[in-house]
C-alpha cells in the first residue's frame, strides 16, 4: 500500500530535479533576440548614444524600414526595431535599447505577431499597457506613438483581430497622458477594401518601397502636427 503511494511522489520529485541533474536551464523566451539587441548596442557603442531623438521599435516593419531617416528629413529619428518581436520583447529590452536614448517619443509598431502566436487582442492590449507603465516609469516625459498595424495578405484572417486591437489601443490613447495613436491601419488597402499586392514584397506579408513610401506620409503628417519642425 505504501508503494502505491510513494511511486508517485518519487516520479514527481526526480520530474522537479531533472532540469538541476541534467544540467538544464528553464528556456529563456528572450534569449532568441539576444543576438539582435547585441548589434544594436554595439550601434550605439560605434556611433555614440543619440539623445532626444524620435525612436522607432517594435518588429519587422520597423527593422525594415531602411529609408526611415530619408523619409523624415529634418528630424532626428533612431530605428532600434528587430524583425518578429512581439510588444512583450520591447518592454523586455527597453532597458538595453530605448532608455539609454532617453527620446523625446517613441513610435512602437508590434503587435502583429503577437496575434499571429495566438495572443487574444485583449493580451495584446494587456502588454501594450505594461510597455506603457515602465516607459512612463522609465522616461516620465517621453511621448509614446502606437503606429497601426495595416492589414496584409499573408495574413488575412487575422484582419479582425489587428482591427480590435488597434481599437483597443487608439480609445486607451484617448485619456492616457503622453500617448497617442497614429492610425495607419488603411495604407495597404485597395478601393476595394483588401489589401494590395503591389504594396508587399514577395511574402505578401512585408510592404515594399511603395507601402513604405504610403507609411511614411502618414507618420510624417503626424509629426508635422504634433512636433513640428522648427
Amino acid at each position: 500500500m505504501k508503494n502505491r503511494f510513494l511511486l508517485p511522489v518519487l516520479g514527481l520529485l526526480f520530474t522537479l530535479a531533472f532540469p538541476i541533474f541534467s544540467g538544464a536551464e528553464p528556456s529563456d523566451p528572450f534569449a532568441k533576440w539576444e543576438k539582435e539587441i547585441s548589434e544594436l548596442e554595439h550601434l550605439d557603442q560605434v556611433q555614440g548614444i543619440t539623445k532626444n531623438a524620435i525612436l522607432f521599435t517594435g518588429s519587422s516593419t520597423i527593422k525594415r524600414w531602411k529609408t526611415l531617416a530619408q523619409d523624415l528629413p529634418g528630424r532626428l529619428v533612431l530605428n532600434r526595431g528587430f524583425g518578429g518581436s512581439q510588444i512583450c520583447d520591447a518592454t523586455h529590452f527597453a532597458e538595453r535599447i530605448i532608455f539609454p536614448h532617453a527620446p523625446q517619443m517613441i513610435v512602437l509598431r508590434a503587435g502583429g505577431n503577437d496575434l499571429h502566436a495566438g495572443k487574444s487582442p485583449a493580451q495584446v492590449f494587456e502588454d501594450f499597457k505594461a510597455f506603457i507603465a515602465i516607459i512612463q516609469t522609465k522616461l516620465p516625459t517621453t511621448e509614446v506613438v502606437y503606429l497601426a498595424a495595416c492589414p496584409s495578405i499573408a495574413r488575412i484572417t487575422e484582419t479582425q483581430a489587428g482591427e480590435q486591437l488597434n481599437e483597443l489601443i487608439r480609445d486607451y490613447a484617448k485619456s492616457v497622458p503622453r500617448v497617442k495613436y497614429l492610425d495607419a491601419s488603411k495604407i495597404s488597402l485597395g478601393a476595394d477594401g483588401l489589401p494590395q499586392e503591389n504594396l508587399f514584397v514577395e511574402d505578401k506579408l512585408h510592404l515594399n518601397a511603395e507601402g513604405y513610401k504610403r507609411l511614411a506620409e502618414k507618420v510624417r503628417a503626424f509629426l508635422d502636427k504634433e512636433l513640428p519642425l522648427q
